[in-house]
């Protein structure tokens, strides 16, 4: 990993801090260790390589040497922030599919905030809140980007079917650039994360809208709807066979398109 790149590549993002890695454990514990630690905003972790990185649910993301994207952020919510919370975990996902547009490409989000290529996962997103009492502290934002096809798990530790940014360009591309892409989204979505575009930007990259899914959350019967939007607050809407509608909240959900 070449960290004076970086920081060049970088030096017009606001950062609160950078701290960079070879390898890492996880770029979110690295960062949530920072954070306890009195990390300012933006303070962000970058590794080259993760050996433990983490998905939602505590699945593995398997982040190799020179293949991947692996950051987190830390982000410390402002007061009118602090009741849009939710709407974080949209935050990164968007980011990321600005990041991917500008490259011609047409990217998805699978609910809540897993990016999709050709209907195939390229960038996982962990958000993970801290709270102090009944205040959030601060909520880390860990993305994982699939850049090339060494990054790319084989299908047997695989939950969800997996492409990379560089087969379905059909090109190489160069990480750096698109990591300062997707910070400079995220920058500009955050200023925009209390106002009614930022729940519509999210629904305009809905995966499975109009489409039957089945949706899995932990100690709950599995349900099955008609995907038609999120709500304000980030919460997705479906509609059940019997024609009513049902909202499906945050939390360690699963989202399986009907084949």
């Amino acid at each position: 990993m070449d960290e004076q790149a970086l920081r060049k590549i970088l030096s017009d993002i606001p950062l609160g801090g950078l701290r960079t890695f070879e390898q890492v454990g996880s770029t979110n514990d690295t960062a949530l260790a920072w954070a306890a630690d009195g990390a300012p905003d933006l303070a962000m972790v970058y590794a080259d390589e993760q050996k433990s990185g983490r998905g939602r649910g505590d699945r593995r993301w398997f982040t190799p040497p020179g293949a991947a994207l692996a950051f987190s952020l830390i982000n410390r919510p402002s007061t009118a922030e602090e009741q849009s919370i939710p709407l974080f975990s949209g935050l990164g996902a968007i980011a990321v599919c600005e990041a991917l547009g500008l490259r011609g490409l047409h990217p998805e989000i699978k609910w809540p905030n897993d990016v999709l290529l050709d209907r195939r996962k390229v960038c996982g997103i962990l958000a993970e809140a801290v709270w102090m009492g009944e205040k959030v502290d601060c909520i880390i934002l860990g993305i994982g980007v699939n850049v090339n096809p060494g990054s790319v798990p084989s299908s047997e530790k695989l939950n969800f079917p997996a492409t990379c940014v560089e087969t379905v360009l059909g090109k190489s591309v160069d990480r750096l650039v698109l990591l300062r892409d997707i910070l400079q989204a995220l920058l500009y979505w955050r200023s925009l994360l209390t106002k009614d575009v930022f729940p519509a930007a999210w629904n305009k990259y809905l995966a499975f809208r109009g489409e039957q899914v089945e949706i899995h959350s932990q100690g709950v019967p599995a349900r099955t709807g008609q995907v038609d939007g999120l709500e304000r607050d980030g919460s997705l809407r479906l509609r059940s066979q019997d024609g009513q509608f049902f909202l499906m909240q945050f939390g360690e959900v699963q989202l399986r398109p009907v084949l």
